[in-house]
């Protein structure tokens, strides 16, 4: 039986982070964004109180891609998300399991935000960060790791959000859970990033030892198609085999498009480098052209939902599409992820070949990309995309003082170099020992004293969201 347990407080922080370089994907160039910091109180019936944390970036125009907003106006969003999550679920009073709170707030809180025209993906932003810092609590409380208490249910996730499931798969997943000692980075190759000669994506001291790349795409393809040729001529230099995705953030307008492109990495010779070890194409088209366009002849490649991953039934609908796989991330809930990766399972048992993945918002060293890192290496998921080493210098903005406590704590991620500390990164991959301590992957918690409050979110006027 999970334990149950209710809120007591929630406090929200921000904490800004400058970019070492440009980040684009897509029409969106980041240079900075906050970061945000959730710290939250419980209490466990029966066994006192404890406080979790977590943390993610307020990403501009990735929750949220309407033109006629600009990049603050959809961090403001985020920002009104949160709070909208915070009253609800201080208004629970009741105790329940970790899951069923969430599950008796997500619904409510997609439909308070639609009143304020903030779309479902930006709406679970909220509920996402929340739910982290609980499950950090409520592991904190019963002096267990993430994986040990996951592998027992001890949020209690059932199937009352994805009836296509049972209660049963779901435990059954989990209870097999065991964690990968080891994870792949998956190196991202920005559309601004260098191609060839330093800094490019052959450079040793850029890519480190990475053997999976995660290579942007801008929805144009024959402007995509010759950038991939220029990409594989220099991967092709590498002194070992590798593997690569592609992303293209929404940008191909429609099928045909996207059709266009399929067709030349399955008949231009110069892709060859580039389509004989594509792994899968992520997100191609906008949301709302996703949900209505089935891929036809074009599922002959593996394709998975990232942006359009806005709601529980999700992933069987884009499977209906010919879609194989969708995407974790944990800002888009870590329920959701597991329930996701259960799906997948069951389905990929069943003899359909269905998979998730892992892909990073630019998770920022800290709490971000450890419980992040968690997650995927609980799921099985072997790569990862982890971009925030190489578009954030080390631990960024963070006081020296912390960045140590996490070095000091977590031996085997971060490492000293620069001067500044930084993930460690072994042969191309991440280690996941320290992961396994009390709470949700963390032993240190951020400064909360070296922190602000979460910015007031101003008003987004209505005749621009319209």
């Amino acid at each position: 039986m999970a334990p149950r347990l209710a809120i007591r407080d929630i406090a929200f922080f921000e904490r800004p982070v400058q970019f070492s370089r440009p980040f684009r994907f897509g029409n969106v160039v980041i240079d900075a964004t906050p970061q945000t910091f959730v710290l939250v109180e419980i209490e466990v019936e029966g066994n006192g109180r404890a406080v979790g944390a977590s943390a993610e970036f307020l990403v501009p125009k990735w929750f949220d891609k309407r033109p006629q907003l600009t990049p603050a106006q959809t961090v403001e969003e985020l920002r009104h998300s949160l709070l909208i999550a915070r009253e609800l679920y201080l208004s629970h009073k009741e105790f329940d399991t970790a899951f069923g709170l969430h599950a008796a707030c997500i619904a409510r809180q997609v439909k308070l935000c639609a009143k304020e025209d903030i779309p479902p993906l930006a709406a679970a932003y909220g509920p996402a960060e929340i739910d982290k810092a609980i499950l950090d609590a409520l592991l904190r409380a019963a002096s267990t790791n993430f994986f040990d208490g996951m592998a027992q249910n001890i949020a209690g996730i059932d199937a009352r959000l994805s009836p296509d499931l049972a209660d049963a798969d779901i435990e059954k997943f989990l209870s097999r859970r065991r964690r990968l000692e080891r994870v792949a980075i998956r190196h991202t190759v920005g559309l601004d990033d260098a191609i060839e000669g330093e800094g490019g994506v052959a450079d040793p001291k850029e890519i480190a030892g990475a053997r999976y790349f995660k290579l942007k795409l801008n929805g144009d393809p024959a402007h995509d198609a010759d950038r991939l040729i220029r990409i594989g001529g220099e991967l092709a230099r590498l002194p070992y085999d590798y593997k690569v995705t592609l992303d293209a953030n929404e940008q191909y307008a429609d099928l045909d498009a996207l059709a266009t492109l399929v067709d030349r990495l399955d008949r231009d010779g110069a892709l060859a480098p580039i389509a004989a070890r594509l792994h899968y194409i992520e997100q191609p088209m906008p949301r709302d052209i996703t949900r209505k366009s089935p891929l036809g002849a074009l599922a002959r490649r593996d394709f998975i939902v990232d942006e359009a991953d806005d709601s529980y039934d999700a992933f069987p609908a884009a499977r209906a599409l010919g879609y194989r796989g969708i995407s974790s991330k944990s800002c888009k809930g870590i329920y959701k992820s597991v329930v996701n990766a259960t799906r997948a399972a069951k389905w990929s048992a069943q003899g359909a070949r269905c998979f998730i993945t892992g892909e990073d918002l630019t998770c920022q060293a800290g709490l971000a990309v450890q419980q992040d890192l968690a997650l995927g290496a609980l799921l099985g998921i072997t790569h990862a995309e982890r971009n925030g080493h190489h578009y954030v210098d080390g631990f960024g903005d963070t006081p020296a003082a912390e960045a140590e406590r996490f070095l000091a704590g977590h031996g085997d991620l971060y490492e000293r170099s620069g001067g500044k500390v930084r993930l460690a990164i072994h042969d191309g991959d991440l280690l996941t020992g320290s992961l396994a301590t009390a709470g949700f992957a963390s032993a240190v918690h951020p400064d909360w004293t070296s922190i602000a409050p979460l910015a007031r979110p101003r008003t987004i006027p209505r005749e621009q969201t319209a």
